[in-house]
């Protein structure tokens, strides 16, 4: 069971009774994906494609801020998602992100989550996504990543994400100057993150969060 909550910013998450979790920051949900994921990883990612690794595709609003941002600066993205708990698509459709991101956003944000699993599909020109629905904790990995989005629940909801073999897995796929993101300020995920070979920055945080986490592997 799930509820839609509007946040401080206006746009929408998700509320998850059974971990007491939100999705996103109640402070702004848009705000704080923009904020983290964009601000701190894909405009700070370089490579031409730039292939992201995000996981936990969630609502699919790191996805549709990818798209658009892309669609601004020319780059191209080869999108990859692991979900193991994908929202469906009437949830989907009654998020408000669309029309709160301009024009296009509600095919981008329609195409994001109605187009086929484990194959890669045109989200827009410049970006194909490919979603696969499973457990990141056991799946074979691979491929090589230019940037990471990191947004699991949080250690405290979702420990086995956040373990020393997941982020060694992480490292396995990240090329030396690969970008990881993570709302995360948490010491044990820096020391985990440091321990497998990512230089750690503390940025400052969206609104209500005083800090977060990005790694650059060596």
């Amino acid at each position: 069971m799930t509820d839609i909550i509007r946040t401080s910013d206006g746009s929408h998450t998700i509320y998850v009774p059974g971990l007491d979790e939100h999705y996103h920051s109640v402070h702004g949900a848009i705000q704080e994906s923009q904020h983290i994921f964009i601000g701190y990883g894909f405009d700070s990612c370089g490579a031409n494609p730039c292939r992201i690794l995000e996981i936990g595709l969630g609502t699919g609003l790191n996805a549709l801020l990818t798209a658009l941002r892309s669609a601004t600066t020319g780059q191209k993205v080869l999108y990859t998602s692991i979900e193991k708990y994908p929202l469906s698509n009437e949830t989907a459709s009654m998020l408000n992100y669309p029309s709160l991101t301009g024009e296009g956003s509600h095919e981008v944000f329609s195409a994001i989550h109605s187009c086929e699993w484990e194959t890669w599909t045109d989200i827009t020109q410049l970006m194909q996504i490919r979603k696969i629905k499973e457990d990141f904790t056991g799946m074979d990995l691979r491929g090589k990543f230019d940037l990471i989005y990191f947004d699991a629940f949080g250690p405290d909801k979702q420990p086995e994400m956040w373990t020393a073999e997941i982020f060694e897995k992480i490292a396995i796929v990240s090329e030396p100057g690969t970008i990881l993101v993570t709302y995360s300020a948490k010491g044990e995920v820096k020391r985990k993150l440091r321990a497998c070979g990512f230089e750690v920055t503390m940025l400052p945080g969206p609104p209500g969060k005083r800090e977060i986490t990005r790694g650059i592997r060596k």
